[in-house]
C-alpha cells in the first residue's frame, strides 16, 4: 500500500458523511488486494478522495448531480485548478442572464441581490469550457450554498435557525471564493487515471476487478433519508433546473424526487438485492457501510451477502451523526449507532 498523500478535502455538512470513519473503510478496504476503489454512492466524495490519497484508482458514482460535480472537481481531476480571474468571472453580472433563481426562489433562501448572483453565476459558468474548471465551479458554488444556509438545507424557508454563526454573516460571493480555494487545495495527482460517473448504483456497470464501496441512503422507520428534498437546490442549480419539473405549490419550490430505490422498506431490500445480484455476477468484492438503527438489520445484511460471497467479515464502529435537522437532534444520544462494515469477498 502506498503512503497517504496529502490534499485537504472540503468540509461540507453533508448529511451522513463518512468523513469521521475514513481510517476504518480504508483499513477495511485494505483487507481486500483490489487496487480500484468505486464508491457506488459517492456523496460529498470524501471516502472516494480519500481513497485516492491512499494511492487507489477510483471511480466514483452517485444519483445527485451536483454530487457528480463534487467528485469529478476533486476525484477525476488531478490537476486543474480555478484562478482569481474565473472567480471574477463566474461572480460578474451578465446582461443576458435569466432570472429565473430571483423570480422563483425570491425572500426564501438569499436575498434578492444574492439570488440575482446566482442567476448571472449559472450564465457565466458556460464561458468555462473545460469541464473539469465547470465541475470545481459547481462545487464551489453548493458548497458557498450550504455554508450560507443555518443547518446547511433547504427544508424550510427563511433563516428561522439562525445560531449566531459566522458562516450566517458571510456574503455567498465570499463564500464562494473561500470555497474555490478550499476545492482548489483538494486536487491533487496520484499518477493514476479516475472517472466520475453520475447515474443509479442499481445500473453501474464495472468491467474491471474492484472492491465496489456501497453506502447508500439508510432506510429507517424514525427518519426519512430523502437527499433530494434537503438538497433540491443545489441539484436544481447546477442543471438551472432545465429537465426538473417544480413543484410550485411547495412551500420550499422543491420539485420531486425522481430516484426512490432506498426510500421505503420495499424498496430498500428490493434494492439491495438487485445491487448485490449485479456486482456478484461482474466478480467484485464489495464494502457495505451501514447503521444499526436502519433496515435491513445485521443479519440480514450478512444473510445477503453470505448468499452470494464465500467470505464475509464485519466490524462494527460506535458513531456519531453530528448532523440533525432538529434542534433537539443535534447531539441527541439518539443519534449515537454501530456503523457497520461488511467486506465482502
Amino acid at each position: 500500500m502506498t503512503s497517504t498523500l496529502s490534499a485537504a478535502f472540503p468540509d461540507t455538512r453533508f448529511m451522513g458523511s463518512k468523513q469521521r470513519l475514513l481510517g476504518h473503510i480504508a483499513d477495511v478496504a485494505a483487507r481486500s488486494d483490489r487496487r480500484t476503489f468505486v464508491d457506488a454512492f459517492s456523496g460529498s466524495g470524501c471516502v472516494a478522495h480519500h481513497m485516492k490519497a491512499r494511492g487507489y484508482r477510483v471511480i466514483t458514482n452517485d444519483v445527485l448531480a451536483f454530487a457528480f460535480h463534487w467528485a469529478r472537481a476533486a476525484v477525476e481531476n488531478g490537476t486543474v485548478t480555478l484562478s482569481g480571474d474565473d472567480c471574477d468571472l463566474l461572480l460578474a453580472p451578465d446582461s443576458v442572464a435569466g432570472t429565473f433563481i430571483a423570480d422563483t426562489f425570491a425572500d426564501l433562501y438569499f436575498t434578492d441581490e444574492e439570488n440575482a448572483l446566482l442567476d448571472a453565476f449559472s450564465a457565466n459558468v458556460a464561458a468555462l469550457t473545460d469541464p473539469y474548471r465547470q465541475s470545481l465551479a459547481y462545487a464551489a458554488m453548493t458548497r458557498a450554498c450550504l455554508k450560507r444556509r443555518p443547518r446547511g438545507v433547504f427544508t424550510y424557508v427563511g433563516m428561522r435557525y439562525d445560531d449566531g454563526r459566522a458562516d450566517l454573516r458571510t456574503s455567498l460571493a465570499d463564500h464562494f471564493r473561500a470555497s474555490v480555494a478550499a476545492w482548489n487545495g483538494a486536487v491533487f495527482d496520484n499518477g493514476l487515471r479516475h472517472e466520475a460517473r453520475h447515474g443509479s448504483a442499481t445500473s453501474l456497470v464495472v468491467d474491471e476487478p474492484s472492491l465496489v464501496y456501497v453506502d447508500p441512503p439508510y432506510f429507517s422507520t424514525r427518519s426519512d433519508n430523502d437527499y433530494t428534498r434537503r438538497y433540491h437546490f443545489l441539484e436544481g442549480l447546477v442543471s438551472y433546473w432545465r429537465g426538473l419539473e417544480l413543484q410550485p405549490h411547495t412551500k420550499t419550490k422543491k420539485f420531486a424526487t425522481p430516484h426512490r430505490e432506498f426510500q421505503s422498506r420495499a424498496a430498500a431490500y428490493r434494492s439491495f438485492e438487485t445491487l448485490f445480484d449485479g456486482l456478484h455476477r461482474g466478480g467484485q468484492d464489495v464494502l457495505v457501510s451501514y447503521s444499526s438503527n436502519c433496515l435491513p438489520s445485521r443479519d440480514e445484511m450478512l444473510a445477503m451477502l453470505h448468499a452470494r460471497w464465500r467470505s464475509v467479515d464485519v466490524l462494527s464502529v460506535d458513531h456519531v451523526y453530528s448532523f440533525g435537522t432538529h434542534g433537539h437532534r443535534v447531539g441527541n444520544r439518539n443519534n449515537r449507532v454501530e456503523e457497520y462494515l461488511f467486506l465482502a469477498r
